[in-house]
């Protein structure tokens, strides 16, 4: 079931880029939860194309429908669904991406899987359109661990080379990241939407990374091996097209430097164990330390571009060039940044549901 996610809560993602409507489906979440509509949309519209130079010119309102789940402002027990209905559609632009793929995309390894029956219009499932829905869900979950003092947040680390701040590892600064273009240094978002609009000008496109932190977690929720917070977090954020990489903590640094420096000591303050530093980003054996988890996602450039490509002729089984058309981000990554706090607050929560169900148990 690779539209669904969740042990505890069951996510389940539908439609195509170019569909009627996308939307959500989540089960088993409690009954009397609150919902805030309006903060729910204002969390959507971060991700909604065509607001700025930077992304695709496509534009959709992204004002979810709800059709169950949601009664007088809270949570009904009854399963949560909600649509997206799709409106600024060229699907026409997509006509020849069935027998002539894009390099980089799904197009190929769809054509293959499904034997041509595939929706190629807009990258049809495949199509980072489908995170919308994500959002939905995401913004829902990240009001409902707010109200336990879980925040969640995002910031662009990184755009074609040019790094923004890393988060503090023990007191990550979520309220400094900027609203409008997710970073916390100011100074070099000038710099990042130059590489974005060169590239964009240059009929290209420039990948990225975007660093996550979740803070306020208790310690000890998660699983060892496979249940692990690591494991959860990284298989839904797997799931955001583009995504080539996950690292937490310290992440690559682990390879470079000695146990020395980088376990994290063990310290008391107000009574409370602590640690001094960070470096494992709040999980150890795939359980929460108590300190801030942290880990950062990378993606990868956006693989429509208006520059010439090699590609192949399916039906002729000969090489042919390739001018891909239709309306594409130069950098995903700007847009992505509350799709990747979407999907973190999805595993936590799941995580915090399936740690009361098994603490009841006990």
């Amino acid at each position: 079931m690779s539209s669904t996610y969740g042990e505890s809560l069951k996510l389940s993602i539908f439609g195509q880029s170019h569909g009627p409507a996308i939307g959500m489906t989540l089960d088993g979440i409690p009954a009397g939860l609150p919902v805030d509509t309006e903060k729910l949309q204002t969390f959507l519209n971060r991700r909604a194309p065509g607001q700025n130079d930077w992304s695709t010119p496509r534009k959709e309102e992204d004002r979810p429908e709800f059709l169950g789940g949601i009664l007088d402002g809270y949570t009904c027990g009854a399963p949560i669904a909600a649509v997206i209905y799709n409106k600024n559609t060229r699907s026409v632009d997509y006509a020849n991406l069935k027998d002539c793929p894009r390099p980089g995309h799904a197009d190929y390894t769809a054509q293959i899987k499904y034997g041509g029956f595939q929706d190629a219009a807009g990258g049809g499932h495949f199509s980072g359109r489908l995170t919308a829905p994500l959002c939905i869900a995401g913004g829902l979950c990240k009001q409902w661990l707010e109200e336990m003092g879980i925040r969640i947040g995002a910031h662009i680390y990184m755009i074609a080379g040019w790094e923004d701040n890393k988060f503090n590892p023990l007191q990550p600064e979520l309220d400094a990241i900027d609203p409008v273009f997710p970073i916390i240094n100011a100074q070099l978002g000038d710099e990042m939407k130059k590489r974005i609009n060169k590239a964009r000008a240059q009929g290209d496109s420039v990948g990225g990374m975007i660093e996550c932190a979740i803070i306020g977690l208790p310690a000890g929720l998660g699983e060892p091996m496979f249940g692990g917070v690591e494991s959860k977090i990284a298989q839904i954020v797997y799931g955001i097209p583009a995504v080539k990489g996950v690292e937490f903590g310290a992440g690559l640094t682990f390879a470079y430097d000695l146990g020395s420096e980088m376990n994290d000591a063990y310290t008391v303050e107000d009574g409370q164990i602590t640690a001094a530093s960070n470096s494992a980003g709040g999980i150890l054996g795939g359980i929460t330390t108590g300190m801030p988890v942290i880990f950062r996602a990378i993606f990868k450039p956006t693989p429509s571009i208006s520059t010439p490509q090699q590609s192949v002729s399916l039906s002729r089984m000969e090489e042919q060039e390739l001018i891909v058309k239709g309306r594409h981000d130069p950098c995903i990554v700007p847009r992505a940044v509350p799709v990747v706090e979407a999907a973190a607050a999805i595993a936590i929560y799941d995580l915090i549901l399936s740690n009361t169900q098994t603490t009841r148990r006990k």
